[in-house]
C-alpha cells in the first residue's frame, strides 16, 4: 500500500515556492496542486485519504495544511476570510526558510503565550477535526435532507431555478439550475453530488459528462470524498465540455463561508461550531 513520504516540515519550502509561482497568492486548491507539481508527488500518494472512514481531505492536503499553519505563525504567510492565502511582506522577501527554525520559533511562541499546553499541531488537528465532524454529519443525513442541503448551498452561491431530479436511495443528487453572474450573464448548469468516502475517478467524470452533453453549458460535480488526479485531468480535458469539481474539503469550507449550519468565533485561533440540528431539520 502506498504511503505519503513527505512530512509537513518537508512541505514548507514547496508551499513558499508554490505561492511565488502563483504570483504571491492562491486558494488552498491552487497551492495543493502547485505543491504536488513542484514535488512531483505520485498519483497514488495524492489519492491517500487522511481519514479513509470519513473521506474529505487527503493525507497530503492535511500535511500541506500543517505547513501553511507553521508558516503563518512564523510570519511568512497570511490568509483572508475568503480562503485565499498569500505571502506576507516578510514572505515576499525570502525564497527559503530553515524549517527547523520555523518549528522552534512557533513552538517557543506557543509556550510563551497563554496557551502553554497547546501545540501548533493540536491547532491544526482542530481545523481538520471540525471538517471531519461536518462531513460525518453530512454523511448521516437522509437522502432528501442531503438533496435540500445541496439546493440551499447552490442557491446561497448565486444559483436560481435549482431543481433536484435524482431520487437515488444512496443520497446521490442530480439536478439543474441557472447560475447568474452580476445580473447580466447566466449559464445552465447540470450538477451531481455524491456522498462518497473514497475518491471519485475519471470514469465517473466521463459518465457525468455524457449525461450533461447537450443539456447544459457547464457541469458541476460535488463529492464528500476526493477526486483522483486522473479525474481532475478528465474534468478539464481539451476538446470536452469542462466540469467543475468540488471535493469534501471545499464543500465544508463553502458551508462555513456561507454560515450554513456552521458558526465561527475567532479569538486567537478560529473556533468552528457545527449545528447538527440545522442539518437534521433540512
Amino acid at each position: 500500500m502506498a504511503s505519503v513520504k513527505l512530512q509537513y516540515i518537508d512541505l514548507m519550502n514547496p508551499v513558499i515556492r508554490a505561492l511565488k509561482n502563483l504570483g504571491g497568492s492562491g486558494t488552498i486548491e491552487e497551492i495543493n496542486n502547485k505543491v504536488a507539481e513542484i514535488e512531483n508527488i505520485p498519483s497514488e500518494q495524492l489519492e491517500i485519504l487522511h481519514n479513509p472512514e470519513k473521506g474529505g481531505a487527503t493525507e497530503i492536503e492535511y500535511r500541506i495544511a500543517w505547513a501553511r499553519t507553521y508558516l503563518k505563525q512564523y510570519g511568512i504567510l497570511e490568509n483572508s476570510s475568503r480562503g485565499v492565502w498569500s505571502l506576507s511582506e516578510k514572505g515576499a522577501k525570502v525564497n527559503k526558510v530553515d524549517e527547523k527554525d520555523v518549528v522552534r520559533h512557533v513552538r517557543e511562541n506557543f509556550k510563551k503565550s497563554k496557551q502553554e499546553s497547546i501545540d501548533v499541531e493540536d491547532e491544526q488537528d482542530k481545523i481538520i477535526e471540525w471538517q471531519e465532524a461536518l462531513l460525518d454529519v453530512i454523511l448521516k443525513m437522509s437522502p432528501s435532507g442531503f438533496e435540500r442541503l445541496i439546493q440551499r448551498l447552490l442557491r446561497e452561491s448565486g444559483f436560481v431555478q435549482v431543481e433536484v431530479t435524482g431520487q437515488s436511495g444512496d443520497g446521490g443528487v442530480d439536478g439543474h439550475g441557472i447560475l447568474r453572474l452580476n445580473g447580466l450573464l447566466s449559464f445552465q448548469i447540470i450538477f451531481q453530488a455524491k456522498r462518497w468516502k473514497g475518491a471519485v475517478g475519471s470514469s465517473q467524470v466521463r459518465d457525468f459528462r455524457g449525461a450533461m452533453v447537450g443539456r447544459a453549458d457547464k457541469g458541476l460535480l460535488i463529492t464528500t470524498g476526493a477526486f483522483t488526479k486522473d479525474a481532475i485531468k478528465e474534468a478539464t480535458r481539451d476538446g470536452a465540455p469542462a466540469i467543475d469539481l468540488v471535493d469534501g474539503d471545499q464543500l465544508v469550507e463553502k458551508l462555513k463561508q456561507l454560515s450554513l449550519g456552521v458558526s465561527t468565533k475567532k479569538i486567537e485561533i478560529e473556533q468552528v461550531t457545527i449545528d447538527p440540528k440545522w442539518f437534521a431539520n433540512l
